[in-house]
């Protein structure tokens, strides 16, 4: 047998009447609707949840009312939601509106204050639930990692070596270019002229007449 009274605090209507003295009146129902259907939709729970605690389904305020329908502890019982958790608060959705659906058969509506705020009603259409406490969860597979060929080391172009500059030829001749001589300051010093010097000495010096480096034999 239930204890005596709701699941839930009585409504205000079933303190008058208790006031009043009629004898059980807060008093559930035996085995009411033992050969009925008495059931509401998930929906229809949602609405009563919210009126009763706000919508938190794992809701546990210390006032002895549990979960998101506020079963008290021997209600939860009395309809089986120990099988699934010691208290509502403790159960996944499914698992308290299962256990709601039994205490509804047992005491209908009135077993909660809020009924009238989800409309709820006996012999409504039974939920599909799923009161599974391992619910499947797909874990994201990584994505393959895609083996991507290592980028080819670009090589350092090939330095070549600095070719060393063409020798000038020294000539033959019976002087030697010291350094600071120009073709203008031997000539001079010589008596002739640079173009007579360029003249003598062109395969030593080449195509630049202003050109000479110390060290190259000129024929003056």
């Amino acid at each position: 047998m239930l204890n005596k009274g709701k699941h839930r605090r009585p409504s205000k209507a079933v303190r008058i009447a208790t006031l009043a003295g009629v004898a059980g009146a807060a008093v559930a129902v035996p085995m009411m609707g033992a050969t009925s259907a008495s059931a509401a939709s998930v929906a229809t729970w949602d609405k009563v949840a919210q009126c009763e605690s706000g919508g938190n389904w794992s809701i546990n305020t210390g006032n002895g009312y549990y979960g998101g329908l506020q079963f008290s502890n021997s209600s939860w019982a009395a309809a089986g939601g120990t099988q699934y958790a010691a208290r509502a608060d403790l159960a996944t959705k499914a698992q308290q509106i299962a256990a709601a659906e039994k205490l509804l058969a047992i005491q209908g509506p009135g077993a909660w204050s809020c009924a009238g705020a989800g409309n709820l009603t006996a012999g409504g259409p039974s939920p599909d639930l799923d009161t599974s406490t391992k619910a499947e969860v797909k874990k994201a597979q990584p994505a393959p990692k895609q083996t991507q060929p290592a980028p080819k080391q670009e090589q350092a172009p090939k330095q070549e070596k600095a070719k060393p500059a063409p020798q000038k030829p020294h000539g033959h001749g019976n002087y030697t270019v010291k350094s600071g001589d120009t073709l203008a300051k031997i000539a001079k010093a010589h008596g002739t002229t640079w173009k007579s010097v360029y003249a003598n000495n062109k395969s030593v010096i080449g195509g630049n007449p202003n050109l000479i480096f110390p060290g190259q034999q000129l024929s003056i």
